[in-house]
């Protein structure tokens, strides 16, 4: 009994610790499009697993001394994604605006922030969020897409994006 449960341990820990991999193909859903020119453009995408990740989350943000909205915010995420791009180019995030807006996703807030461009959008099931996509564009053509399944409300991001604009 004893082994079967170390062998139960292992193979769950394995599971999860996957998800974990650094890849360098795209797991956001307009870049696994692979009729799409993305002209020299460098992938790095990270599936981070909710199970192990949400402690270490609030941890590091109370350290940071972040809002405790943003710290009830991840505790209501269910999945993220994060998928860096080297190499973008406007043309690029443009099209996936128009991605976005093809699929129903509302745009909710743009905030600059040391020349940084953050876009949050969200794609709402009646009163609930189920999804928020954050971009985060830099000059320098490097972008970082977050994408967040989870159920929020409306309160919820409006609180985040409140604390963050305070900043």
């Amino acid at each position: 009994m004893k082994t079967l449960k170390h062998i139960f341990l292992t193979i769950l820990t394995i599971g999860t610790l996957q998800s974990c991999i650094v890849s360098g193909k795209p797991n956001i859903d307009f870049f696994q499009n692979s009729k799409y020119d993305f002209k020299g453009a460098q992938f790095a995408s990270i599936n981070v697993p909710m199970v192990l990740a949400k402690s270490y989350i609030k941890k590091a943000l109370r350290e940071e001394g972040e809002s405790e909205e943003t710290i009830d915010l991840v505790k209501k995420a269910s999945k993220i994604k994060v998928l860096t791009v080297t190499n973008g180019s406007s043309e690029m995030l443009n099209d996936y605006a128009q991605f976005l807006n093809n699929n129903h996703y509302e745009e909710w807030a743009t905030i600059k922030h040391e020349g940084d461009n953050i876009n949050i959008r969200v794609k709402q099931d009646g009163e609930i969020i189920k999804n928020m996509l954050i971009t985060v564009g830099s000059k320098k053509n490097d972008i970082v897409f977050v994408d967040v399944k989870g159920n929020f409300t409306a309160n919820d991001i409006s609180k985040m994006i409140n604390a963050v604009s305070d900043k």
